[in-house]
């Protein structure tokens, strides 16, 4: 979406990410949790969102759409808690700038805890920056980290933004892609990696969610209802056609890659994926400049 593009968190983009904020808060309420983002239902309760978006296993399992909840929710808190551990990793290895593309309502600079030093930048638009860090300020939610929020625009020059607020590209930096690429068309997606790569010293580590071909997403049931119900046109917001898999470009690039797949990653955690749900054939690249 760019710069000319009205956002607002009710429509659009912005209701996928308070949809996904919704799961995060669901995924909360739950005893066993993967991951927990006290600051999740927050976002919800503060938007007022013309459909209901379930914050709670009770508001979950009182809805007509239950199923198709839990499938999303699944996979988010299974996705959740893979980029956590990914950014936790980074910073005990001693990785002390952390950049989250395109961040949403992603709260890991709060809820996180992270060593002395660590300089977490977020990039996104105004607008999408303005509510969270709004919503957050309401909550008293404070930071562990050098927080360095940067209001940018990923299709636009959002590489000069991010070292004008203090990136120092001659250290490792622990770049990561939750929930983006669909939304880029391939050159844009191109240009991301080939920027990444240039801000990046040796000891540098990217990961990324891929979702394959969008279409496949499109003729999903499941995401196809709960997109509906949000009143989103899905097709409109993303982009579809085969393209290169992340690991590919980063390899051609020198970056040493492995990858997990959703379905993998889930049951690793114990906490399996409807195998028949376009989501669970996620796959989370994982990468690290030599």
């Amino acid at each position: 979406m760019s710069t000319e593009q009205q956002w607002d968190i009710v429509s659009g983009i912005g209701i996928t990410a308070l949809a996904v904020a919704a799961s995060r808060a669901r995924e909360t309420s739950r005893p066993d949790a993967l991951a927990k983002d006290p600051y999740a239902a927050d976002f919800v309760k503060e938007a007022h969102p013309p459909v209901p978006l379930p914050t709670t296993e009770a508001e979950a399992a009182a809805m007509e759409t239950q199923r198709t909840w839990s499938a999303t929710s699944a996979y988010v808190a299974v996705r959740t808690r893979y980029f956590d551990d990914y950014v936790q990793r980074a910073a005990a290895a001693g990785v002390t700038q952390m950049v989250l593309l395109a961040s949403g309502l992603d709260t890991r600079a709060f809820r996180l805890r992270w060593p002395a030093h660590t300089v977490v930048y977020e990039i996104d638009q105004p607008l999408v920056l303005d509510f969270k860090l709004s919503v957050l300020r309401k909550r008293g939610a404070t930071t562990e980290c050098d927080h360095r929020p940067v209001a940018a625009d990923l299709k636009e020059d959002w590489a000069a933004a991010l070292e004008k607020a203090g990136l120092d590209r001659s250290r490792p930096t622990a770049w990561l892609a939750e929930g983006l690429l669909p939304y880029l068309p391939p050159t844009a997606e191109d240009d991301l990696f080939q920027e990444i790569h240039r801000l990046s010293a040796p000891g540098s580590q990217l990961a990324v969610e891929y979702l394959g071909d969008m279409q496949e997403a499109l003729d999903d049931a499941a995401i196809a209802d709960s997109t509906r119900r949000l009143g989103v046109d899905i097709g409109g917001l993303v982009h579809t056609g085969r393209r290169p898999a992340p690991g590919v470009r980063l390899s051609e690039l020198g970056w040493e890659t492995r990858e997990v797949s959703a379905a993998e990653a889930a049951g690793g955690y114990e906490r399996p994926l409807d195998p028949t749900s376009f989501m669970s054939r996620a796959v989370y690249t994982c990468a690290r400049r030599s």
